[in-house]
């Protein structure tokens, strides 16, 4: 019975998940490769992955936009949205190479997933996601190979799958590079509110204003953990005597049974990870387009390998080689 799967896309968290050595990430491949079974009946209906990949651009060309406008206000950026600033060709680019290398028709002939959260989609895309989640999203030519031929040991991938891997590892890190961008952004906003409610305060104070009810009508409204970090950071070397803001910060900080020092650490531990991911998906784009992927396809293919055990086949040019493959494909 065919039903939609949004469950994916609704996730905005990043795609990160723990970090695999080479070792660990073969044994993933094998558990994952027992664990995925092909739809064999009518396909399910899903959103469209160019659709999504559509509106990821968009995404990313907002909060390119708002990180640029961030600096030329002369507001502190974090690296993560530098590396999204100093790097937006290279982003541009794996936009246009989805563009040309997915017509809509191309995931059409690749074996779909029967359930789980790829219910729907191409086997290969739940692969490409589970290696760039357990690698942070840094792609290391290698460790791609001997994940794609532990798979295959359980499952072997057609010719189609193969050559999809490249297009696919695009898709995904465009996919986290976008859930990255919004938290950035979201981050931005926050601390520019942190930054808005302490000047009022502030102000406040000091015009003879009263503070306390600008800070009373702010205690039902939310305290996010960004927000509070940078209220925290502004309050840093000030004297708790001469601000209401203080007395209220760690009022509610109590409430929530949290302290500074906690929500402080949490939100450097959260922009540090994102700066790192974001530099790898970067780099990983650029590995993306220097590798040769005709190398790869023939180190992975399992039908490859059988045909370079005839006399001679070795010695052809790829393009024979390739003729050869296309033939078995169709005849298959």
């Amino acid at each position: 019975m065919a039903r939609p799967s949004s469950g994916l896309w609704a996730d905005t968290a990043p795609i990160r998940s723990d970090l695999f050595g080479i070792e660990r990430l073969e044994h993933h491949a094998l558990s994952l490769a027992t664990a995925q079974s092909v739809s064999q009946g009518r396909p399910i209906v899903v959103a469209s992955l160019l659709g999504r990949v559509k509106d990821n651009a968009k995404v990313l060309l907002a909060a390119y936009r708002s990180g640029a406008h961030s600096l030329d206000a002369g507001q502190p950026i974090t690296p993560a949205a530098e590396w999204l600033l100093d790097n937006f060709h290279i982003v541009e680019h794996q936009l246009r190479q989805i563009e040309d290398d997915l017509p809509p028709a191309y995931y059409r002939h690749l074996p779909k997933l029967a359930d789980g959260p790829f219910a729907g989609y191409p086997r290969v895309l739940g692969l490409a996601w589970a290696y760039v989640a357990h690698t942070d999203s840094l792609l290391s030519e290698p460790a791609l190979l001997r994940f794609v031929q532990a798979y295959q040991t359980v499952q072997p991938l057609t010719i189609g799958e193969l050559w999809a891997v490249a297009i696919t590892l695009r898709i995904v890190l465009i996919e986290n590079m976008r859930r990255l961008a919004v938290q950035i952004t979201e981050a931005a906003r926050l601390r520019l509110t942190a930054d808005a409610l302490v000047d009022q305060v502030l102000a406040a104070s000091g015009s003879g204003g009263s503070a306390h009810a600008v800070l009373t009508g702010l205690d039902a409204a939310a305290l996010p953990e960004i927000m509070a970090a940078q209220i925290a950071k502004r309050l840093r070397g000030t004297d708790p005597a001469e601000t209401p803001l203080s007395g209220w910060f760690d009022g509610r900080l109590k409430q929530s049974g949290s302290t500074v020092e906690t929500v402080v650490a949490n939100a450097q531990a959260r922009q540090g990870a994102s700066n790192v991911t974001m530099r790898n998906i970067v780099s990983s784009m650029r590995r993306l387009s220097e590798m040769d992927w005709a190398d790869f396809f023939e180190a992975a293919s399992l039908i490859e390998d059988r045909l370079r055990a005839a006399p001679g086949y070795g010695d052809m040019d790829f393009a024979t080689r390739n003729s050869y493959r296309t033939a078995i494909e169709m005849l298959a």
